[in-house]
């Protein structure tokens, strides 16, 4: 075994293979493309994306954040819509996934049920990563094991959502979805309260030793099933660095959740650490998550 360098120790720094890694990921070309469920058609009615901005006051006080709500054209106030949150809501609104036409698309044709779409960003000041650093709250808030980001979620931000729409209490009615950290974030908040969200969809999720993720597969097998459907994606150049490696981690969820009988979903493909697989797949993934939806 070679020699350490200080750059090689984790406690230290991010490694130079690490680091080539990453920059590899970040600009290497996908084959995935949006399909045509991701583009306007004619004659299909569009929603409203309304931009607020918003202070945390119990949960991570004095952090502020973006967040952007999607109302279709068919909410009616007087019937509470179906909702589905996206963590990293920017990333989210961008054209690897273009989720506003896909959800314009799906719902006229009655393939999904009329549904709120809260696009959240992370908190604007924090601690960033470990090892790697940053200023963002991200890292603490997608990353950690527990309750508090569900609480805060539900607590806090919803709330100021539900001023100006009407959203279902019915956990069978309400999706989270996120993407890297924002992946494990998503089944970290449907794990801790099955009752608000019953329908969760990772992309690349962050199953590995964060802030404790890489224990997810162990706990799924030690306790009874939760009333939860899950969709992971995760593809060949996925991440593989000094947390873990991302397309094994996932594999591991998978694994698990089959061997407790969930209903669950793994598309593993030969996509890096983005969204462009993840967004190429976002309409099928949205009618396997709805499927059985009384719309």
């Amino acid at each position: 075994m070679p020699a350490q360098t200080p750059n090689d120790s984790p406690e230290t720094g991010i490694s130079p293979k690490d680091m080539a890694f990453v920059t590899k990921n970040a600009t290497s070309t996908e084959p995935y493309q949006p399909g045509p469920d991701a583009t306007h058609h004619e004659g299909v009615p569009t929603g409203i994306l309304t931009g607020y901005h918003f202070t945390s006051e119990k949960f991570y006080p004095g952090v502020e954040r973006d967040y952007w709500v999607y109302t279709p054209n068919q909410y009616d106030p007087a019937k509470p819509a179906c909702l589905m949150v996206f963590q990293d809501g920017k990333l989210y609104l961008g054209p690897d996934v273009n989720p506003l036409a896909v959800f314009d698309n799906l719902i006229h044709r009655g393939e999904m049920p009329v549904t709120i779409g809260v696009f959240v960003q992370p908190g604007d000041k924090g601690p960033g990563l470990p090892i790697w650093g940053g200023t963002d709250n991200r890292s603490i808030e997608y990353d950690s094991l527990g309750d508090t980001y569900a609480r805060f979620l539900l607590e806090e931000l919803l709330p100021d959502v539900e001023k100006n729409v009407s959203i279902t209490s019915d956990p069978a009615g309400r999706a989270i979805c996120g993407i890297s950290s924002g992946g494990i974030c998503a089944f970290t908040v449907a794990w801790e309260r099955p009752d608000a969200f019953s329908k969760v969809v990772t992309h690349c999720g962050s199953f590995t030793d964060i802030r404790g993720g890489h224990n997810y597969p162990s706990l799924i097998r030690r306790n009874a099933a939760k009333p939860l459907r899950v969709f992971l994606q995760s593809g060949s150049n996925d991440l593989d660095v000094v947390f873990g490696n991302w397309p094994l981690a996932n594999q591991e969820m998978a694994s698990a959740l089959a061997y407790r009988g969930y209903d669950y979903q793994y598309i593993f493909g030969e996509g890096g650490h983005s969204l462009k697989h993840g967004g190429s797949i976002f309409p099928d993934t949205l009618r396997w998550l709805w499927r059985d939806y009384e719309k």
